[in-house]
């Protein structure tokens, strides 16, 4: 695994469909990378990161989304059904992953880099609930970590920053 001061793009993850999707095809994107639930109190954001990524895509912004059923089981359902759920619901035309662990010895390995290059409040590596934001820059490099209750909305002045500035 790379370190926390490697890339986002070292990794890869199957995508809702089942397909081996290397992250590295996002190189040269701001990647919004988040846990998500369709059964959860914050599922309502589904709308939220849809309009960010309404309002962003073009300049170069993503969002990854990868449900995980590890908290309350709120996300119950299977590949199609997940797919299903979000695009008729919310429309969501970012790319959905495949449901996997985000904590414990199961965890995916692209998140076990996120939570080691951007820990929680007082350190702490675990992630807490449905709907964790990790903000990562062109470069993959993982800049920031929002809370779940953090709207997407409040992210925009952010990604807008990253957008803007220069490639390097």
């Amino acid at each position: 695994m790379p370190s926390p001061q490697g890339s986002v793009h070292d990794f890869e993850a199957l995508d809702i469909q089942g397909r081996n999707r290397p992250l590295s095809e996002f190189a040269g994107r701001v990647l919004l990378i988040v846990n998500v639930a369709s059964q959860c109190g914050f599922t309502r954001q589904y709308a939220g990161l849809q309009d960010l990524y309404r309002r962003f895509h073009d300049r170069g912004f993503e969002i990854l989304a990868f449900p995980c059923n590890q908290f309350g089981n709120q996300e119950p359902g299977d590949a199609a059904q997940i797919g299903e759920f979000c695009s008729t619901r919310f429309g969501v035309s970012f790319p959905l992953f495949a449901k996997i662990d985000v904590n414990g010895d199961g965890a995916h390995p692209l998140f076990r880099h996120l939570k080691a290059a951007a820990p929680g409040l007082m350190g702490l590596k675990g992630i807490k609930w449905n709907f964790t934001k990790f903000l990562v820059d062109r470069h993959g490099r993982v800049l920031r970590r929002y809370a779940p209750n953090t709207p997407p909305e409040q992210l925009a002045g952010d990604i807008e920053r990253l957008l803007q500035a220069p490639a390097d």
